[in-house]
């Protein structure tokens, strides 16, 4: 097994408290919040049907639509990203693979882990502040 270029363990662990904060974001339904985390034109795609969704008021819109679907389901969901590979990029930004799940559980019921994704980014990382310039998540049930 070959190893790509290291990164450095200051901007790893800035690059985990920073998903830590924005899936937190993410799972108390703070889209805002969680749209700041991207650049002003960032780009989401979480959905495989969906286009992606481009700017922070466009991140917004596209979680205000797709949390509809939960609209009188009480209904907690929680995102939990591991294994985080990252490889620097010649621009300085950072390529990052992420494994992620998404644990959902209703009030008196068994969490339900679904679906397994893997998330792709190119993280921009400039003065100890971290935003994703780009997110692409692949659904692991969607293999061919």
């Amino acid at each position: 097994m070959t190893t790509k270029t290291l990164v450095p363990t200051e901007v790893h662990a800035q690059v985990q408290h920073f998903y830590a904060h924005q899936m937190q974001a993410l799972d108390s339904l703070r889209f805002e919040d969680y749209a700041a985390t991207f650049t002003e034109d960032g780009s989401f795609q979480h959905s495989p049907q969906a286009e992606p969704a481009v700017t922070r008021a466009g991140i917004v819109r596209e979680l205000v639509e797709f949390h509809k679907r939960f609209d009188g389901d009480p209904v907690q969901r929680r995102h939990w990203f591991t294994h985080v590979a990252l490889q620097p990029q010649p621009d300085g930004s950072y390529a990052s693979t992420v494994y992620a799940l998404v644990v959902t559980t209703r009030p008196g019921g068994t969490p339900v882990i679904a679906p397994s994704c893997v998330v792709h980014d190119v993280l921009e990382v400039t003065d100890g502040e971290v935003l994703t310039r780009s997110r692409l998540v692949t659904h692991d049930q969607m293999f061919q």
